[in-house]
Formats: C-alpha cells, sequence, structure tokens
C-alpha cells in the first residue's frame, strides 16, 4: 500500500507542476506564458522577468514529469523545492504562513511534501 500511496501522491503533484509550468511556459491552461509571466514576476521585484519565467516554467515542467514519474525523483524534487522556495521568499514569505492572507502555507506543504518523497524513495510503480 505504501507504493500505491508514493504513487499517487507523485502521479498528483508532478500533474499539477507540470500544468504551472506549461502556463508560464506556453500560456496552456489559462497561463500568460513567458511575456505575462515575465511582466507579472518583474511587478512583484523579480527581474529580469521573462528569463526568469521561463526558468521557473522549466523547473516545474521538468521537476513534474521527473517526480511524476518516478525518474530521478530526487532531482525533480530539488527542482519543485527550489521554485517552491522562490515562491515562498519572493512572493509569500511577507504576507505570514496562512495561505487565506496570500501566505506561503501551500508552498511549504509542496516543498515538504516534495522532498519527504524523495527522501523516502519513489517507491515500486516508478521509472527509476
Amino acid at each position: 500500500m505504501m507504493d500505491l500511496g508514493l504513487l499517487l501522491i507523485r502521479v498528483v503533484i508532478g500533474l499539477l507542476f507540470i500544468g504551472h509550468g506549461a502556463q508560464k511556459l506556453f500560456g496552456w491552461f489559462g497561463g500568460y506564458g513567458p511575456k505575462g509571466t515575465g511582466g507579472w514576476l518583474e511587478s512583484v521585484g523579480i527581474k529580469p522577468g521573462v528569463p526568469m519565467a521561463v526558468a521557473a516554467g522549466l523547473m516545474e515542467l521538468v521537476g513534474g514529469l521527473l517526480f511524476g514519474a518516478g525518474l530521478f525523483v530526487e532531482v525533480g524534487a530539488v527542482l519543485i523545492a527550489l521554485a517552491m522556495l522562490g515562491a515562498i521568499v519572493k512572493v509569500h514569505g511577507k504576507n505570514g504562513i496562512w495561505s487565506t492572507a496570500n501566505g506561503y502555507e501551500y508552498p511549504l506543504v509542496l516543498l515538504v511534501v516534495v522532498i519527504g518523497v524523495a527522501l523516502i524513495g519513489a517507491g515500486d510503480y516508478a521509472l527509476n
């Protein structure tokens, strides 16, 4: 059952990060693409916006693919964790912990989950 639980966690979180990356990189799923995301990043002090949007999108897309597939899950987890650390430090941290105030609660949960899975291992239902 543990391996099935790890698969469920990996696939759901992996797919969600693939989606977030595709929003930033391609404008899919209601996203704004590199230019729109880059403009927003610059508005919150992250410069240069477009290259940073592409970097964040690649971390999320590649991290989500690897993490979800259980292929080099540690690398995928680090990519996702770096994206979440950036979100915490540059966007949500100043608002406190609670998501109701746009705080860092949710990015922190995602960061801990991906690192926890990487430490445990991807489980038997993985491409590793």
